[in-house]
């Protein structure tokens, strides 16, 4: 099972600058020759992943509300609200009811730790990209005014193998078109999970997958320190009780230990 962390720290990173060194949090050090070397295992990728395909069960989104509100009566009354963007994860794939989702487990933290009131909305879409989200979807969002979001954004960039400039400008674009909706949100990326983790993968469709996700940390994490964005680190553990039954997406167990590896990243010096 994911073991959750003992402490609380609000400080966290917000720059590319602070990943040098030996910290290499889940992977961000990617270079030409991760690109290489993933195109080289491309018939691997593309045999094990048509099996994988055919063998996981394709879940939906739980159902019931997309937004709620924690320690206050109604929306204007709120310090915070959250919006939690992105994929499947964001719509809270996996957990059969929507209060076990990252958005309210994501809330209640929040809550706990600041005593502030919260609204949460959670906006994903299954195999969703950064270019879908950005061209699709911000764009049509209602007109809260949100003070922080959260994006659960990448992996489905990594698992389609869009190369680094592809995903540099979907990425990039995403994020000028949140800080133009929402100039004074503070944003936080959370960057794909190890791939080489997740039970749902063959040992060899995993190997790539992680090298296709490598080039998507590392440029992620160089547009949010130019366009201010927070990045996060990847989750520090993963085991396979976080997932729920097909082995890809989380478990209540998982979406609670995410949401307590983020709150720290949403929350800074709130």
């Amino acid at each position: 099972m994911m073991t959750q962390r003992s402490g609380f720290s609000g400080q966290s990173p917000g720059g590319f600058g602070e990943f040098g060194g030996d910290f290499d949090p889940g992977g961000l050090a990617a270079s030409f020759k991760t690109g290489l070397i993933s195109w080289l295992l491309l018939p691997v990728y593309v045999w094990q992943g048509l099996q994988t395909r055919r063998r996981v069960e394709r879940m939906r989104p739980p159902a019931g509300r997309t937004s709620g509100i924690y320690g206050a009566q109604s929306i204007e009354e709120t310090a915070v609200r959250l919006l939690v963007l992105g994929d499947s994860s964001a719509a809270g794939v996996g957990v059969d009811r929507i209060d076990d989702s990252l958005g309210p487990k994501l809330a209640e933290r929040i809550v706990a730790l600041t005593g502030r009131s919260v609204f949460w909305r959670a906006v994903g879409a299954n195999s969703a990209v950064s270019a879908e989200i950005r061209d699709h979807v911000v764009p049509n969002l209602a007109g809260e005014t949100f003070t922080h979001i959260v994006l659960m954004i990448g992996t489905n960039d990594a698992k389609n193998f869009h190369g680094g400039r592809r995903f540099k400008k979907s990425f990039g674009g995403l994020l000028y078109a949140l800080k133009a909706k929402w100039p004074e949100a503070r944003i936080v990326w959370s960057p794909p999970v190890d791939m080489k983790r997740v039970p749902a993968l063959p040992r060899g469709l995993a190997h790539v997958l992680e090298l296709r996700a490598r080039i998507v940390r590392k440029i992620g994490a160089r547009l949010c320190a130019e366009r201010g964005g927070v990045v996060a680190t990847t989750l520090p553990r993963v085991e396979p009780a976080g997932f729920s039954r097909d082995g890809f997406h989380a478990s209540a167990e998982g979406y609670a230990y995410y949401a307590n590896h983020l709150v720290s990243y949403v929350i800074g010096k709130l």
